[in-house]
């Protein structure tokens, strides 16, 4: 929101309650109302993030003149959309000029609290250095599935403001994660 929307006395969410909706909204989807059908858990929880999406674009551009092509759409979602809803903007953004565009984000705020059991083997069972790259790849498991939500998050933003796209996202290294968008013709 603009400055002087929070000055007028806007309703925010606090952050921490964001945060735990998100992380509870996973763990039902993903272990408890579909455990045995994952992508349809996936569906679901990008879908909700679709929608969001759809409503906070036109809540945050409707005092804005349209946008003129692709390029400042992304730029928006980057600098003011992000900063809307992660207090910080994109860190890294690249194009193909050819309608892919990478949104690069080193600390993803949502991937900074995952955490999993102490790692595996660190005593008998094997070098730490193995049973913590082990750690890793389930840790960069794990994240995926808390990326479906932003990633329709930034789906239904950019749909709504006249951007159809199909959105992926990618852990290379916690916290840090890139959002792959892929305009369609």
């Amino acid at each position: 929101m603009p400055a002087a929307a929070s000055a007028a006395g806007a309703r925010e969410v606090a952050e921490s309650c964001l945060d735990a909706i998100t992380m509870e909204m996973v763990a039902t989807f993903c272990r408890l109302l579909h455990p045995s059908k994952p992508e349809l858990a996936v569906r679901r929880i990008e879908a909700i993030g679709f929608q969001v999406g759809l409503q906070l674009a036109e809540r945050y551009t409707k005092e804005r003149p349209r946008f003129g092509d692709h390029l400042e759409v992304i730029k928006f979602i980057c600098k003011d959309f992000w900063a809307e809803i992660f207090k910080k903007q994109i860190d890294n953004l690249k194009t193909n000029h050819r309608g892919v565009f990478v949104l690069q984000d080193n600390r993803f705020r949502w991937l900074t609290r995952i955490s999993l059991d102490a790692p595996l083997g660190s005593t008998n069972e094997g070098p730490i250095e193995a049973s913590v790259a082990n750690n890793a790849v389930r840790a960069a498991q794990a994240a995926g599935q808390y990326l479906y939500f932003p990633c329709g998050l930034i789906r239904g933003a950019l749909t709504s403001l006249g951007v159809p796209c199909a959105v992926s996202a990618e852990v290379a290294s916690l916290p840090a994660c890139s959002f792959v968008v892929r305009i369609k013709v």
